[in-house]
């Protein structure tokens, strides 16, 4: 039986497709990987709310999906709609990766830094943390934003910690921020397989319990808040709890709250920003 993986094409996107690859594979399963192209690929400058919201780096994966010209897509979750796709499901999550953001180029956050990040909410928590900072806008493969970050002289940049540790980068963190610091983006650091509905038992082999425990509800929370990229919003369960944000994109206003329903948490959140 041949599976064909549906990835973007970057070193990183590959390194990921190829981890669930591997997988497959020890199940017996042949797998061929099939790079692809997406809006957020051949967009690297403008803000994403110009090329679209959440979702703008998987939308050609899915149709390929729904097509049947890939039997599976695999994506960085944090980089998938918070709801699923009519007709896809989420077969599969791979054990999560460390799901922590990485400040590259410095050990510490401190008054008045240059940091980069295209991110807002890295933006939004970094200035709730230190108001004096000046954050910069920097889009780009992980590459070429270790590159930029030289090249502009900024402090330092913010990338999920995941990403460096896949490509062997790890060197290049200066400090792993705990997620009471920056909470991180909901299903960081977890490898989503997504399949045609219906289709789940080409990959439920390798699907790992205790992340989708975890992942499912983060991915929940903030679809029910209808956080895109454009919204200061993150969720992270911790293995006991779960935790949430919702936050102005200049950081001077920032809620949190922590609990065991997403549902209840989502709207909480909700509320708090309604009622401003």
């Amino acid at each position: 039986m041949l599976i064909r993986i549906g990835s973007r094409g970057s070193r990183l996107a590959l390194t990921q497709a190829e981890q669930a690859a591997a997988a497959l594979r020890r199940d017996g399963v042949e797998v061929a990987l099939v790079p692809m192209t997406t809006a957020g690929d051949r967009d690297r400058t403008s803000p994403f709310g110009q090329i679209g919201e959440r979702g703008v780096f998987v939308k050609e994966i899915e149709e390929a999906l729904l097509a049947g010209r890939i039997d599976v897509a695999v994506h960085s979750a944090k980089d998938m709609t918070s709801t699923d796709t009519a007709g896809l499901v989420v077969g599969a999550f791979l054990e999560r990766d460390d799901p922590r953001d990485a400040l590259v180029g410095a050990d510490a956050i401190r008054p008045g830094m240059r940091i980069g990040t295209a991110s807002v909410r890295r933006r939004a928590q970094l200035l709730a943390l230190e108001p004096t900072l000046s954050i910069e806008p920097m889009r780009g493969n992980i590459d070429t934003r270790l590159r930029k970050r030289q090249e502009r002289g900024l402090d330092a940049i913010v990338l999920a910690a995941c990403g460096l540790d896949r490509l062997g980068l790890q060197d290049e963190i200066g400090l792993r921020l705990d997620p009471e610091q920056m909470l991180p983006e909901a299903a960081q650091g977890a490898l989503a397989l997504q399949v045609r509905a219906g289709e789940e038992e080409l990959v439920t082999s390798v699907d790992d319990a205790e992340t989708r425990r975890r992942v499912e509800p983060e991915r929940q929370c903030v679809a029910i808040v209808g956080a895109g990229c454009l919204a200061p919003v993150a969720a992270h369960h911790d293995g006991t709890t779960l935790h949430a944000l919702i936050a102005d994109e200049d950081g001077a206003w920032i809620e949190r709250r922590s609990g065991d329903d997403p549902v209840a948490l989502a709207e909480a959140l909700a509320g708090l920003a309604a009622a401003r």
